[in-house]
Parts: structure tokens; sequence; C-alpha cells
């Protein structure tokens, strides 16, 4: 299936019912009085984070989602029948904007949350609201409010817990083929992924963590250039980042140093809080290097680089290194759990049903 990872969709909620003016006549009751009954309240739209739904597909076809209108209520005290609501079910990671004003709505970021996005209109009073001592037989009744209406735009970022960083072509594929079960396209040319992918990293039979793999960024990223600024707030939710190098590239005019700097200032220029989160830097295709040579080519990359952080030399392509990377990555997270996600309002997880 495509990957598909926005829509732009519009929901309209259901106006209420209109209440009605209406009066009882029986036989053998004189002056029954009035008996008009309130509209039904139109359907409102929910959304839900399912975590059996992995991208936003179904909404690039079904663009305009709507609820019934309340039904108008009718004589004899009898009140209009309220609207079901309709939920749409959402892959969990979603965030929900407003197209107008980009206002952020929800970040349904749990299995099972859920917000209201258009709140159906309520129904209109009859004229058994308006009856008085000194306004007996009144003709007043009210019409049922217009259920709102809304552009919305629905950005999914897929849950993580590491994300890969690098240039094209700099393994990171490779490395989730390597280290999870994960089977992304590999190949010998520049972006050969073009869609975000998870791998589950099992490092115990209790313990694991996901990674997400992002197209490869090039300089000019955060200005639209080239295919990883699409995909870069897949990354938004991750705990740490993994900075994969190429090492050893194919094109001698290549400076594995000037490129690495290049990748994170487009990530700070695209977003200083996704430039803040740990980054560990992690020198890719030491396969290619002759043995003699690896420890002093390391050394003369991180002093080049000015790194002051983790570092690690793996070969993806043969798993050299991999493994001692993930259980390093393993402890780090355990050390470092994610913050518990703020339950739901009330507001938020009562979906009640449709009222009469």
């Amino acid at each position: 299936m495509k990957f598909v990872d926005e829509a732009l969709i519009e929901v309209v909620a259901g106006d209420g019912g209109n209440g009605v003016a209406s009066f009882r006549r029986e036989k053998y009751v004189p002056r029954g009085g009035p008996d008009g009954g309130d509209g039904g309240r139109g359907g409102s739209i929910w959304m839900l984070a399912d975590r059996n739904i992995n991208t936003l597909i179904d909404y690039r076809y079904a663009r305009i989602h709507r609820a019934q209108r309340g039904e108008n209520g009718r004589g004899a005290d009898q009140y209009g029948h309220g609207a079901a609501d309709i939920v749409l079910r959402v892959p969990v990671g979603t965030t929900i904007m407003d197209a107008e004003s980009s206002e952020t709505l929800a970040d349904l970021a749990a299995d099972g949350q859920r917000t209201l996005v258009a709140k159906g209109g309520a129904g209109g009073l009859g004229n058994i609201h308006f009856k008085s001592s000194t306004n007996r037989a009144p003709r007043q009744c009210t019409p049922g409010e217009k259920g709102e209406r809304r552009r919305l735009r629905l950005e999914l970022k897929v849950l993580a817990d590491v994300g890969l960083l690098g240039l094209p072509n700099a393994g990171k594929s490779t490395f989730i083929r390597s280290v999870s079960a994960a089977r992304p396209k590999v190949a010998d040319y520049p972006f050969t992924t073009l869609t975000p992918g998870l791998g589950v990293v099992r490092t115990d039979e209790n313990r694991s963590f996901v990674i997400a793999d992002i197209p490869g960024l090039i300089a000019g990223a955060a200005d639209g250039a080239g295919l990883g600024h699409q995909f870069l707030r897949h990354l938004q939710r991750t705990r740490m980042l993994l900075h994969i190098v190429d090492v050893a590239p194919f094109d001698p005019d290549a400076d594995p140093v000037r490129d690495a700097r290049a990748i994170v200032e487009e990530l700070g220029r695209y977003d200083p809080a996704l430039h803040a989160k740990p980054r560990w830097l992690v020198l890719n295709k030491m396969d290619l290097v002759p043995a003699g040579e690896r420890t002093a080519r390391v050394k003369a990359f991180v002093a080049a680089y000015r790194w002051k952080g983790p570092v690690f030399a793996i070969s993806a392509v043969n798993g050299e290194g991999c493994r001692e990377l993930v259980y390093k990555v393993q402890e780090w997270l355990a050390a470092h759990p994610a913050p518990a996600a703020a339950p739901p309002s009330d507001d938020a997880v009562a979906l009640t049903p449709a009222s009469k």
C-alpha cells in the first residue's frame, strides 16, 4: 500500500432539526394548548486514533465527510430524533490542524484517543417552551442551529524511538535491514528510499525499540530540496537520532565532514527542537576502509567534525558493530524513558449516542 502521510479533508456536522409550532386538536378536549416538539440534534464528527490503520490514504479519495441533520419536531409533544455521530478512524500519531488558521486541534498520539472536530447543531425549540400564563397560545418556535463546518489538514507522524538521519546512500536502509526484520529497498543509487519505513529492533525476549528511516537529506532540504524534508516531521516524535555518515564515498570530490555538517544545519533550520534531540554519530561502510586504517580514519573524522558525543564505527552491509550499537541504544532508551502521555480530556473520550 502506498504510504500517505498528509491529507486535506472537509468535515460538515449535521444541522439541528427545527422546532415546530403546533396545537392539540382532540375531540372533547377544548383549548388543548401548544404541543410542538423540539428538533433533534445534528450529528457530530469525531476522529479516533486506531493502531490498525497505518496510512491516511483513505482520506485522499474521500475528501468530504457529512453527518446527518436532526429530525424536525412534530405535534403531539413529539421531539425530533437526533442524528448519529460519525467517527473517522486515523492512524496513531495523526495531527489534526485547521486548514484555514493552521491551528492544531488535536494530536492523537495514543491508540483509542479521540477528539471532536465538528459539533452538530442543537435542535430548535418547539412552541411548548413558550407557553405561559400570559401567552397561552404561543406561535413561536426556533430553527435548529447550523452544524460546524471545517477544512482540516491531517498529518501523520510515525511513532518511533529512534530516527535515522543522513545523506542519500549513507546506508540507513542497509542498517535497518541488518538490525531488524524490516526489508526496505536497497540499491547503489541515491534516493532508493522514497517513503518512511519502520523497523522493530529486538535486543532481548522482552526488550525492543522502533527505528524510523526516512528518505535521505541533502543540502537545502529545509527549503524543499530533495525528498527528506517532506518526511522530517516523522523524526519529531523520536527520542534520539542516529546520524549515519558514509566514511568511504565513491565520489572522490565528496567530503564526509562537510556533508555531515550540512545535514545538521538543515535539521536546525527545519526545527530547532529536532536539532536539540540527543544525537549519536554512526560512521558507516567501514568495510571499505583497510583494516589498518580504520582507527585513524575514525579519529581524523571526529577531530575534523569536532564531535564531542558518542561515536560508533559500523559496517551495515555485514553487520559489523551493529549489535553493539543497538544494545547501547537500548540501554540509553531504558535510562531515558519516554514521558507518559497525558490522559485524554473527558470531552475527547465520551462519545455518547445521539440524543432525541
